[in-house]
């Protein structure tokens, strides 16, 4: 069969790295025996070999009580056995973000996968109990890989210089060191249909950086694999 569809750049890619992109919305990881992956629920497209997928639990008391209260908990899978998986979510751009013992905040929606070696934590924002169910996001701590979701082109802003503000369904992640609160822009009008559509930011001001996508989109829900 002839085809400009089987020219090389849609075959699988052959890199050996554990995280991979096969294309800029795909991604490949490479899962062995005690090499485990953590990915968000429903994102499989296709896997080669012997895998398995299940539901990932609380790691902890705390985690389970955070995942209890939180409306923005991110469902995740654990990715077992060996062979290579194919993921990706609502074509969003993926991008891979090497940590080198250090740690990263990813908004749940963005988190698309990690190494199963990773720490990761649910973290409450500060000031967001005026936001009905309040705001969680992961932060992960580590060495190895991690896969972050953005829909469209990113920007990554420097919060050093002067306070920043990023809407809260275009945010992607930001540095751990960062401490973001909760901006209201909130007015009477908005209750009666003349708000400006921006009642909350979060605020970052210090040594770091957020990543910001030029989109506020909403992920669909997803179910187990």
């Amino acid at each position: 069969m002839k085809s400009t569809l089987f020219n090389q750049g849609h075959n699988e890619t052959q890199a050996r790295e554990w995280l991979a992109l096969q294309n800029p919305y795909m991604l490949k990881a490479r899962v062995y025996p005690q090499y485990d992956l953590i990915a968000q629920k429903g994102s499989m497209v296709a896997y080669q070999g012997n895998i398995e997928f299940a539901h990932e639990g609380s790691s902890s008391v705390g985690q389970f009580l955070k995942k209890m209260v939180s409306s923005d908990d991110q469902p995740l899978m654990r990715v077992t056995g060996d062979g290579e998986v194919f993921l990706a979510s609502q074509r969003s751009d993926i991008h891979l973000l090497e940590l080198e013992n250090e740690s990263i905040t990813v908004n749940g929606k963005n988190l698309l996968a990690f190494q199963a070696h990773l720490k990761y934590d649910l973290n409450r924002v500060q000031g967001a109990g005026m936001v009905t169910g309040g705001l969680f996001n992961t932060t992960l701590t580590g060495q190895g890989t991690v896969a972050i979701l953005a829909q469209g082109e990113p920007v990554i802003l420097d919060c050093s210089q002067q306070p920043t503000f990023t809407d809260m369904n275009a945010t992607v992640g930001w540095s751990a060191n960062l401490v973001p609160g909760i901006k209201s822009s909130f007015t009477a009008g908005a209750l009666i249909g003349r708000g400006s559509g921006e009642g909350f930011q979060y605020a970052f001001h210090g040594p770091g950086w957020v990543i910001v996508q030029p989109s506020e989109w909403i992920a669909a829900s997803t179910t187990a694999t």
